[in-house]
């Protein structure tokens, strides 16, 4: 029985944060109700009206871009393609502050694009070129480092879903857009919802890029309410909020998930044959994939490279110092959320009923929750328990924050590698006399490593990622890359913040090498 009870005492201790803020929400306070009128009758429709038109302009975003690639890249064959196929995936690796920094940069009145333009021009102002610090320009960063959600599940939609459909179109003599618009998109709508739902969740938790263009949204303004004006009970209302939206949507992306069951037919994996593009038709095609990626990856790392490289400025002192921080960091909890993920998969999969499994799902909502709001969750539980000394000269509380925010990544790579081991095998050992135990060590292991892997270095690159969370619960004095960069940054030291913003992009490249050479392999 303890075998059982442990996982999921284990699963309710790491969701403590979210339902932390709940329960901080129902709490009765002789303020709450004031404060919650002053919300809704000052920040609070601003708060919401920008966070709205944030997630609609990212969902039109992210959606044309996924989908057009997607579409391009599975069905089409023009210069360029195979690069395509695992290229568009690299603005994954991206964080969206580094693009927000890089960009703003770039763009900006004292930038290089906007001077050139004046010289040649021989003006003084360009009134009409948009400000790179706006709502606008947050929408198009988000769309950018965001569209390869879209991009991921499209594509293995378009891949998967009867190519004797399409073979059907093409003999009644229907061209390469014709047949996507009638027959391709509207099967991959299931695809087309998970991806921009995905999408969404990132873009409505975004603080760093946000906090920098001076966007206000429901994120920023936890944020402010906790740090800036002390009033906890503001920011608990507003995490409420924000998390019922991010349910909101887990919930959309859970049920497009559900109808994808149904759309495969018998032809499910066999080749598509590619419309040939020759002429203008592939150029345009060529163009349309090499934009997005043009201006997701390739252009923010040059601009990056540049500030560093020409700034003179050789690496802090205390670079080192910052780096070792964040590794250790992202060592220790990659390989914690390992150890845990094992057990509580391997828990479900010797488990009889659905308990398990339940517990684990509540466990995988701490990803879909914004780390300013799993801050607040984790403040309030060290207020509950009197825990404060783990704020004082430890990275326990911290670790814990990030456990709870990222595990679901690790847990979800080792079920899916847990699902491929047939449980004939399992029946097999226990004939022999293994024990679970046993079981686990001498049969599962061994077949999981490639998962245990990717699922650690998955861990490893969030964490390093990782800004607002960090900046709410660090230790004093203690300062990862990604907190380094975003203070470097708000002080205008975009050289300075060249290296270290570079250094995570780097790391990020790690698992998307590793999802690209997947994608390959699965073709």
């Amino acid at each position: 029985m303890q075998v059982r009870i442990t996982p999921i005492l284990l699963s309710i201790l790491l969701a403590l944060p979210i339902l932390g803020i709940f329960a901080a929400l129902l709490m009765p306070s002789e303020q709450s109700g004031g404060v919650l009128a002053h919300l809704a009758s000052t920040v609070m429709p601003a708060y919401a009206g920008t966070t709205l038109v944030l997630a609609i302009g990212v969902a039109l975003g992210v959606a044309s871009m996924g989908i057009i690639t997607a579409w391009l890249v599975s069905t089409c064959d023009f210069p360029g393609k195979k690069i395509y196929e695992w290229a568009l995936i690299l603005p994954l690796a991206m964080p969206t502050y580094v693009m927000a920094y890089a960009y703003t940069d770039f763009f900006q009145y004292s930038g290089p694009v906007q001077s050139l333009l004046r010289d040649l021009l021989g003006v003084q102002q360009l009134p009409w070129f948009p400000e790179p610090r706006s709502l606008w320009g947050a929408i198009c960063v988000l769309s950018l480092a965001l569209y390869p959600y879209v991009y991921l599940l499209c594509r293995t939609a378009f891949l998967e879903r009867s190519p004797r459909m399409l073979d059907a179109a093409r003999t009644l003599g229907a061209g390469p857009w014709q047949a996507f618009w009638q027959i391709a998109l509207p099967m991959a709508r299931p695809a087309t919802m998970a991806g921009v739902a995905l999408a969404l969740m990132e873009a409505v938790a975004d603080y760093g890029a946000m906090v920098y263009f001076g966007v206000q949204t429901m994120t920023t303004g936890i944020y402010r309410a906790w740090l800036n004006m002390g009033d906890r009970t503001a920011a608990v209302q507003l995490s409420a909020m924000l998390l019922g939206v991010i349910l909101l949507l887990l919930i959309m992306e859970h049920a497009s998930r559900k109808q994808m069951r149904f759309a495969s037919g018998s032809q499910r994996f066999r080749q598509i044959q590619p419309w040939r593009l020759r002429g203008r038709l592939a150029f345009w095609a060529s163009l349309s994939c090499a934009l997005p990626l043009l201006f997701g990856f390739v252009l923010p790392v040059i601009i990056m490279a540049y500030l560093a490289i020409t700034s003179g400025q050789a690496l802090s002192e205390r670079y080192g110092i910052w780096l070792s921080n964040t590794l250790i960091l992202a060592s220790i909890t990659a390989s914690a959320g390992v150890l845990i993920a094992i057990w509580l998969a391997y828990s479900a999969r010797i488990a009889r009923g659905r308990l398990q499994e339940w517990m684990n799902r509540m466990v995988s909502l701490g990803y879909a929750v914004p780390g300013t709001v799993l801050a607040v969750g984790v403040l309030i539980l060290v207020g509950l328990f009197d825990l404060s000394w783990l704020l004082s000269g430890s990275v326990v509380i911290l670790i814990y924050a990030y456990l709870t925010r990222f595990l679901s990544s690790g847990l979800q790579t080792v079920e899916a590698g847990l699902s491929k081991i047939t449980p004939n095998m399992d029946a097999s050992a226990k004939s022999l006399g293994a024990g679970r135990i046993e079981l686990l060590q001498r049969v599962h292991l061994p077949l999981l490593r490639r998962s245990l892997l990717t699922a650690g270095l998955l861990i490893f690159v969030d964490v390093m990622k990782e800004l607002p969370a960090t900046l709410v619960l660090r230790p004093f004095n203690f300062d990862t890359l990604a907190v380094i960069t975003y203070q470097l940054a708000a002080d205008e030291r975009l050289a300075e913040a060249a290296w270290p913003a570079l250094t995570i992009v780097l790391a990020g490249l790690i698992p998307v090498i590793i999802l690209s050479r997947a994608m390959s392999r699965d073709r």
